[in-house]
């Protein structure tokens, strides 16, 4: 019999704000941080809004003697230290970053893992310009010799030397899982999954194996991801994902998930780091219990490409073939999932490929089982975004409700997605999915606590 696994803790970072109390309380105001953004000049993108975090200072989030290590922490990195410490705090966890005097229960080290999904970390602009300004040959244009090589006399300045000496370690994807755990003295099962949107529920997933097979009693396990950069725009934009915003200031209209006249997607910058655990061992230190993680499924998508440029297939059949690997692992039928927290994107070949994965599980039912959208109020976070739906369905379920959704258009017929107001709801079981960039899906069951 494998051993149950819940979520005892959550650790949110968003443009709405640090924390789930300012998720929850923006999502069911409703408030989209979607605004113009500042972090970079986006003026030569036809894409200039997105949801930025603001206030984030890794400083207030670590110990004392950690502090000197955040100057090496890429964005990323920082909002998932950020988001740890809130998961542990929100836990009531004691670990090795825990401050003097704050009460929590002790982990053990060596049972408590990390799976924590991260994306392709872009360099921080003034960094690697200080290093290319110099990599010029006598022409003028960007010279490889000038670049790696360190010669005064064939006028080769070796210009990468000018790039900070622990540059290559703030860039690494797996140094989000290394933060968080050295901070925390997480010394169990770790790892790192970089598939694009999919890679935090494909963490929680990994999580939730290591703990039923008993690899671990305490996992964190999410993602983080921060796009809103020079590298990241580029790539979204060529990819064909962002609506063209020209000089409009508010995104909440722009985002419109499953209206075919939708313009596309927004960047969020932003993550959830959940604390898995399992469940005898939460009940034995008397924990608050969010919900349960009942079921687990994966798969991967046939035409990932054709997904993404807009020549959408009618259905996502990855993503339906996933969908039906966690309603079977947790052994539930399709009639018994209350509600959906899918990535409802807002760009309309995904959409409509997501849409037809859900009506392919859920058939006519769809049309009644209401979906909860938050990409209107923190945009398209990638890495991070599975973790803030994973958090928002386990408050779902815990709070028995659904918060209200933002939507300026109409979505398209036999989908619960427009326009409305919190609601009270009786929730039983809740599902969570996406789909990614490259083609890998993940999504989750989660079950109320006590069900």
């Amino acid at each position: 019999m494998r051993r149950g696994v819940c979520i005892t803790g959550i650790g949110t970072v968003s443009g709405l704000g640090l924390g789930v109390g300012p998720l929850w309380e923006g999502l069911c105001a409703p408030r989209s941080a979607l605004a113009p953004v500042t972090l970079f000049d986006a003026s030569g993108f036809a894409s200039r809004l997105g949801a930025q975090i603001e206030d984030l200072n890794v400083r207030e989030h670590v110990p004392k003697s950690y502090r000197k290590s955040t100057k090496v922490m890429a964005r990323d990195s920082a909002i998932a230290v950020v988001a740890a410490r809130l998961a542990v705090l929100d836990a009531g966890l004691r670990t090795r970053g825990s401050e003097d005097g704050e009460d929590g229960f002790e982990i053990t080290p060596g049972r408590t893992g990390a799976h924590i999904g991260a994306g392709l970390i872009a360099a921080e602009t003034d960094e690697l310009s200080r290093a290319l300004a110099t990599s010029v040959g006598e022409d003028g244009a960007f010279s490889l010799k000038s670049w790696g090589t360190a010669d005064e006399t064939a006028d080769a300045r070796g210009a990468m030397n000018n790039l900070p000496p622990l540059w290559m370690l703030k860039y690494l994807p797996n140094m989000l899982a290394c933060h968080v755990t050295i901070v925390h003295g997480a010394e169990g099962p770790s790892n790192t999954i970089t598939c694009s949107d999919a890679s935090a529920l494909l963490c929680l997933g990994e999580s939730a194996r290591v703990i039923e097979r008993g690899g671990a009693d305490v996992c964190f396990s999410g993602g983080a991801e921060s796009k809103l950069n020079y590298m990241g725009t580029l790539r979204l934009e060529l990819a064909g994902r962002l609506a063209a915003t020209g000089d409009e200031a508010d995104g909440s209209s722009v985002v419109r998930p499953y209206d075919p006249g939708s313009g596309g997607s927004l960047i969020g910058e932003g993550g959830g780091i959940l604390i898995l655990e399992e469940s005898a061992h939460a009940e034995a230190r008397g924990a608050r219990v969010y919900a349960q993680v009942a079921g687990f499924g994966a798969a991967m998508s046939p035409d990932p490409v054709g997904a993404t440029f807009g020549d959408a297939p009618a259905c996502d059949e990855g993503l339906a073939d996933a969908v039906e690997a966690a309603l079977r692992d947790a052994g539930v039928r399709p009639d018994q999932i209350d509600a959906i927290v899918p990535a409802a994107l807002g760009a309309p070949g995904l959409d409509r490929a997501e849409a037809g994965a859900l009506r392919r599980v859920f058939g006519d039912a769809l049309a009644a089982t209401p979906l909860v959208t938050i990409s209107p109020s923190v945009g398209s976070c990638a890495a991070g975004q599975g973790g803030l739906q994973a958090a928002v369905g386990a408050e779902c379920l815990r709070r028995q409700m659904l918060p209200a959704r933002i939507h300026a258009g109409a979505p398209a017929p036999g989908l619960d997605a427009g326009a409305c107001d919190v609601r009270d709801a009786e929730l039983s079981h809740v599902l969570v999915c996406t789909g990614a960039l490259g083609g890998q899906n993940a999504a989750l069951v989660l079950r109320r606590a006590g069900g």
